[in-house]
């Protein structure tokens, strides 16, 4: 598996490999986060980004989805300031 690159398998047990952008973590909640591409390009040309939690455990590590409107608004708030360092 190239740098940057990773596999994801999806609910139906095929496996995509997608692109990382950037991971985080919060230090108030522990969660950790990864944003990713399958460089799709929508109709005014910008490229399609996805993000989700990612949680090690015993069982590998796992993706599991944004679980609230607050931690939604957490997540763009931090990728907007991340966006401003740049």
């Amino acid at each position: 598996m190239e740098k940057g690159k990773i596999m994801i398998t999806m609910p139906d047990g095929t496996v995509d490999e997608v692109e990382e952008v950037i991971s985080f973590q919060f230090k108030d909640t522990n969660k950790q986060y990864v944003v990713y591409t399958r460089n799709e390009v929508d109709e005014a040309g910008n490229v399609t980004i996805y993000v989700t939690e990612m949680v090690k455990d015993e069982k590998g590590t796992r993706f599991v989805g944004i679980s609230s409107e607050d931690e939604w608004n957490k997540i763009k708030d931090a990728l907007r300031a991340l966006a401003n360092q740049n």
